[in-house]
Formats: C-alpha cells, sequence, structure tokens
C-alpha cells in the first residue's frame, strides 16, 4: 500500500495523490495548477492509462482540471464525485477547456509573429466532452466498491455544492487500513450549504491546510461590514469590483446580497444594481437554484419551502454576452460586478480591473483565496501597478482582502475538524497548503500530540511499513523556483517509469532463467549507463 504525492503539496493548486493497493492504482483529485506554477500542468507526472479509477472531492478547478488532460492521455476508469460535483464538472471542465483553446490561439497569434510553432492547448472542448461519460455520481454516506477489497464513502465537507472528505478502507491480505482524504474543509455559518461533517476513524488522514498559519476574521454579522463597502463605493460614483470564483463563492455573494437588500443594510443606495459577468457562473448559479436536497443547510432549505429564490433578487443582472460586458464600464452607472475568475488569472475579471483599478473611487473586494504568483495575490501585496492586456495600470481603487467569507477552515477550524478522530491517527499528512501554512500547521499538530508528515512533490509513503520510501522535491527558493517546477514534471516520468519497471519485474516472476538473466542483464547496463 502505497501513497504518492502528486500536486498540491508544499503548496495550494495542483491538488492530486495516488494510491497504490490491491493490485490497483487511482486518484484522489487531479486539479491543474494556478499562478506561478502554471507551468506544471502540460505533464502528468504518471501514465493516465495506468491509473484504474478517479475519486473527486469537489468540482473546483485546482482538483478537477487536469481531467479531461487525463482522458485525452488514455484514462478509460470510472471518475467518481457526489452527484452535485458531477453536475459542476460538466459546466466548469467545458469552461477551463475553452480557456486552454483560447489561450493556445492568443500565444500561437503571438507565435506566428515571431516565426515560431504553433502553440497548442492542454486540452479542447471535445477532449472535456469526452471526460463526460466516465463521471460516476454517488451520494453522501453510500459504500462504493469501485475494486475488489477498496471501498470507500463521500462525506460533506462543507466547501461548495457537493464537496466531499473521503474515507477509503483497502484490504490486503490480513492487512485493513483506512486513510482519509479531507478534501478542502470549509468554514461553519456558510450561506447555501451545511458546515462540514466532522469524522471519526481512520490510520491515516491528508488533510489540507490552506490557512493552517492563520485565522479568519471574526465579525458577528459579514453582512455590516460589506453593506459598508458597497454603500460607501457607491456613494463615491464608484463601482464595487468583485473577482469571485463562478461556481460557490458567487452564490454565496448573492445570498447574503439579497438578505442586505431584504434587510436595507446598504442605507443611501438600497436598490443597487448586480451584475453577475460569466457565462459561467450564470450557468452555475441555475444549478445552485435547482433541486438542493441533501446538500443545502437548514436556513437555505427553509427559504426554498416560503416560495422565495434565495439567490434572486430585483435589480440583478446576469450577463451572457460580450457586448453586455462591455457596457458595465461605460454606462456610468455606480453598481456591484461580480466576475471570475477568482484569482483574476483569466476571463472577464481582467477587463474589469482595467478599467476599475485606476479609478480611486472603485473598490476591488476580494472574497476568497489568493495563490501565490496570481494577480489577485499582488493586487492584496499592495503592487502600485499591474500590466493588464499591454498596458500599465496605477493601482489607486481601494483593495479590501474580505477573508470572513472565505471557503476555507482557517486554523481554528482545521484544528477542530481534525481533532474530531478519535483514536489519533497514525500520521497525518499536511498538504495543499504554502509551505509555510502547511511546515506550521504540522508543528501545530506535533506540538498537541500527533505525528505529522509535510511531504513533498513526488514524495511516497509506505502505509505498511508507515515509513517514507521517496522524499520527492524540496521546494527552491522563489526566484529558481519557476524553473525548478518545470524540470520535476520530467523527472516525474522519469519516477513513473520506474515503478512500471518494478511492476514487469513482478509479472515476470517464474520466467524461464535465461530470459530473467537477459532481463536483469539489461537493466544492468541501463543502470550501468546513467548512474554518473
Amino acid at each position: 500500500m502505497k501513497l504518492y504525492f502528486y500536486g498540491a503539496d508544499k503548496e495550494v493548486t495542483g491538488s492530486c495523490h495516488c494510491l497504490e493497493a490491491c493490485g490497483k492504482t487511482f486518484l484522489i483529485d487531479c486539479g491543474l495548477y494556478q499562478g506561478s506554477d502554471s507551468e506544471n500542468n502540460n505533464q502528468l507526472p504518471f501514465k493516465a492509462s495506468q491509473i484504474d479509477f478517479v475519486i473527486v472531492t469537489h468540482a473546483h478547478i485546482d482538483h478537477s482540471g487536469r481531467l479531461p488532460l487525463l482522458v485525452k492521455e488514455g484514462f478509460r476508469g470510472r471518475i467518481f464525485a457526489t452527484s452535485a460535483t458531477c453536475d459542476l464538472l460538466e459546466i466548469m471542465l467545458m469552461d477551463s477547456a475553452r480557456i486552454q483553446e483560447m489561450d493556445a490561439e492568443l500565444e500561437s497569434r503571438k507565435g506566428r509573429r515571431a516565426g515560431l510553432e504553433e502553440c497548442e492547448p492542454l486540452y479542447t472542448v471535445q477532449d472535456a466532452e469526452n471526460t463526460f461519460p466516465y463521471l460516476t455520481p454517488c451520494r453522501y454516506g453510500e459504500t462504493v466498491t469501485p475494486a475488489p477489497d477498496i471501498s470507500f464513502t463521500m462525506t460533506d465537507a462543507g466547501h461548495l455544492l457537493g464537496s466531499s472528505s473521503v474515507t477509503i478502507h483497502l484490504t490486503e491480505g490480513e492487512v485493513t487500513k483506512t486513510i482519509v482524504f479531507s478534501g478542502d474543509i470549509g468554514s461553519p455559518n456558510r450561506p447555501i450549504i451545511r458546515d462540514p461533517q466532522y469524522l471519526k476513524e481512520a490510520d491515516y488522514v491528508v488533510m489540507e491546510s490552506t490557512y493552517g498559519n492563520r485565522e479568519h476574521e471574526r465579525v458577528a454579522d459579514c453582512r455590516a461590514d460589506l453593506a459598508k463597502i458597497i454603500d460607501d463605493t457607491l456613494s463615491r460614483g464608484g463601482n464595487v469590483v468583485i473577482p469571485s470564483f463562478a461556481v460557490g463563492r458567487t452564490q454565496e455573494l448573492l445570498y447574503l446580497l439579497r438578505e442586505m437588500k431584504e434587510q436595507g443594510l446598504v442605507v443611501h443606495h438600497p436598490g443597487f444594481p448586480v451584475y453577475v459577468d460569466s457565462p459561467l457562473s450564470a450557468r452555475a448559479t441555475n444549478i445552485y437554484s435547482g433541486d438542493l436536497s441533501g446538500y443545502a443547510d437548514e436556513e437555505t432549505v427553509a427559504v426554498l419551502k416560503s416560495g422565495y429564490n434565495p439567490i434572486r433578487f430585483p435589480d440583478l443582472h446576469l450577463c451572457e454576452s460580450v457586448e453586455e460586458s462591455k457596457t458595465l464600464n461605460t454606462d456610468g452607472v455606480p453598481k456591484v460586478i461580480i466576475s471570475s475568475s477568482g484569482m483574476c488569472e483569466a476571463g472577464r475579471i481582467r477587463h474589469h480591473l482595467k478599467h476599475n483599478l485606476w479609478r480611486k473611487e472603485s473598490s476591488i473586494l476580494f472574497v476568497g483565496y489568493q495563490a501565490e504568483g496570481t494577480l489577485g495575490r499582488r493586487l492584496i501585496d499592495g503592487v502600485p501597478s499591474v500590466k493588464l492586456f499591454g498596458e500599465e495600470i496605477v493601482v489607486m481603487a481601494r483593495i479590501y482582502n474580505f477573508r470572513a467569507l472565505s471557503a476555507h477552515a482557517d486554523k481554528t477550524g482545521l484544528l477542530r475538524w481534525i481533532t474530531s478522530f478519535s483514536p489519533i491517527p497514525r500520521r497525518v499528512f499536511v498538504v495543499h497548503g504554502e509551505a509555510e501554512a502547511a511546515s506550521s500547521f504540522g508543528a501545530t499538530l506535533q506540538a498537541v500530540g500527533y505525528q505529522p508528515v509535510v511531504p513533498n512533490y513526488l514524495a511516497a509513503y509506505d502505509l505498511l511499513t508507515d515509513q517514507m520510501i521517496s522524499e520527492g522535491l524540496e521546494p527552491s527558493d522563489k526566484p529558481s523556483r519557476q524553473k525548478r517546477r518545470a524540470a520535476s514534471s520530467v523527472y516525474a516520468r522519469l519516477v513513473a517509469a520506474g515503478r512500471r519497471l518494478l511492476q514487469v519485474i513482478a509479472h515476470n516472476e517464474g520466467g524461464a532463467n535465461k530470459d530473467l538473466a537477459k532481463f536483469a542483464d539489461q537493466i544492468i547496463s541501463l543502470c550501468d549507463k546513467w548512474d554518473r
């Protein structure tokens, strides 16, 4: 039984972990890298055709965004996820594919002018469509047996509609191990979805640490603070621009904005207009407006039963066309603009930033995590100017980082989740956090009696012998990190090739001595060539 760390290890995006047990090899998540690590998307660190199945914890693109690449490169197994996650994946992966195609076309146009070769997209819309037949819906609490001696159940993680923690049971001979993957753990008391559910038993836990070294703001009611920002900005004649993840965060914002309007919290502009400028957000909002049985919290259920749609209200506009989007910055009417992407890496949000960052009367309101290297992170860190569409834009707008709306549990929430296990798990692998956050949370766990491991990218752990069998790649210093990252994917292929060689050796046990001797000589010759 071996556990491999293929992404979101001492970093936040690109979540991907692998279990090799009971004669099967399977993934937990297959996410896209974002920000400074995005160049690592092009090469999977394993052979896609050798993966038997995938379990997806939730639909966010940093946990699911390389599924079409996996299928493109030969994967033909089932992809297990909750029903809500499957519904969201069908719109999110299509949107991601369109972005891949547009980015490739843009780079190709630049390349043609420079005499370079055409740029190929990471995957296409057709690759995304080819992925959907493999989606296999599951229910919370259902025991799924994808292969003999392997079973798993999903539990609500409270992070996104359909998000889950996954409890996996593996049996080899007389030995059974239970390993829990936390997925992304949500904060309590958030709109629409339920609070995270807590688990009791595990031998090993792989858990996120996004906010493992900090706490969220403690506010009795974030609606009042949000309403004041909106009221003050509109009174100055500016726009409130909110970079927001199209799925989950946007719908929660709409829930809060509906309540603010009903309660008259935006005193001087009670009927303020709200524009959701993202086709993906509009499609996701339609899913959130449907049947939420088994996913919604009690408050949302009560609103639904009363006959109201909890995320619809007067003067809400869902913008689909490019023409509608363009007019938002030319009509002169102060408004709230919610647009994706949440980290400002792509999409229409970059156009709204171009038109509003230089305006001292406008506000930019961040409501989600901003990964290292993203435009959103740079704005939060206080850069004086940014380049957008070839133009240098001075930052004059007011920048707010509203962590009270975070979909991730903070340090206290993470501790509450892990301390629900009894007895204490044998090991806790701390992942999905930047190196500082993951290491800090690991130290916190150790101080209260746990045995944490903060693994590197490409590390490998033997669950039967309870020891690390490969340390993987240590994060390098910041200036050379991108170059190291680009090389790491090639090294990952080499590691995968080595594991395949061991499998081939095992398959040849009992073969003719003459053939085995020839095989051994070939391996020794290859090792002698490269042992330098």
